[in-house]
């Protein structure tokens, strides 16, 4: 099964629909070479810093060879303003969330991740594993988004999705016939729904792989990056109204409430 595949002027709705009949969703042209470039000289200094695990374990769950930072709400202006935001992106949030969150939804990780050359295969996973009292299939509690930096290749470390997986009972194992990979030139991005099974392919290649991932999840779970802690009380005074929204930093009906005299 191929992923569907659309270009950034056709209607969300037809996204959407693909989105979560498959599970998976290709839209290439979102970002230009000069947004990419942006993103990659905010990201530059932190990037440089990143710990990388040149002796891999395999029973670990990341790779080793891969570089990953977070905190992309204070690191990166350009990520913040425009690809968190993105209508494309918050359409599929509306569409795909809202249905099991009817007060909103929020960001559920912020990471900018470099696969490097001799990165092997990611395990298959599920970006909603951590909500294991939920049988599977679950509700729809998060939906993903990868933006491709450089392209994604089959030899670079292309994301591995098994669509349709997103509908699966737990007894039910993927094949290797069934797992496909997002090849997509840059400025391309994926989205998947977080029931479906996926994880980073091997890197044969000399290069590295650069994307961004943007998780967002129903409002009223706990995010997965701690956003209270990676924005400082500085950055957070710049932040727009609607981005403070979507960074989780208003209540879900009484969830959330704090004490401004001591901010």
């Amino acid at each position: 099964m191929l992923i569907p595949r659309y270009a950034a002027n056709t209607p969300a709705t037809e996204i959407t629909t693909a989105l979560e009949n498959f599970g998976c969703v290709v839209v290439t042209g979102l970002m230009d070479a000069t947004l990419r470039q942006s993103v990659t000289d905010e990201l530059a200094p932190h990037m440089s810093r990143a710990r990388v695990i040149e002796d891999d374990d395999p029973s670990q769950f990341y790779p080793g060879r891969t570089k990953r930072i977070t905190a992309l709400v204070t690191r990166s202006a350009t990520v913040t303003d425009y690809l968190i935001p993105h209508p494309i992106s918050r359409k599929v949030c509306e569409t795909t969330l809202l249905p099991n969150s009817e007060h909103g939804y929020q960001l559920h990780v912020t990471a900018a991740l470099e696969v490097g050359p001799g990165s092997r295969t990611q395990i298959l996973h599920r970006e909603e594993d951590s909500f294991t009292f939920f049988p599977l299939p679950r509700p729809n509690l998060i939906v993903a988004s990868m933006w491709a930096m450089t392209d994604f290749r089959s030899d670079n470390g292309a994301t591995l999705l098994v669509p349709g997986s997103h509908k699966w009972p737990e007894d039910r194992v993927a094949t290797n016939d069934e797992i496909v990979e997002a090849e997509m030139p840059a400025g391309s991005v994926l989205y998947w729904m977080g029931g479906l099974l996926h994880g980073a392919g091997a890197n044969t290649s000399q290069d590295w792989r650069y994307g961004v991932i943007l998780t967002y999840s129903a409002g009223w779970v706990r995010q997965e990056e701690n956003q209270y802690m990676n924005v400082p009380v500085e950055r957070l005074a710049e932040l727009s109204p609607e981005i403070k929204q979507i960074a989780g930093f208003e209540m879900y009906r009484a969830l959330g409430f704090h004490d401004p005299s001591v901010s």
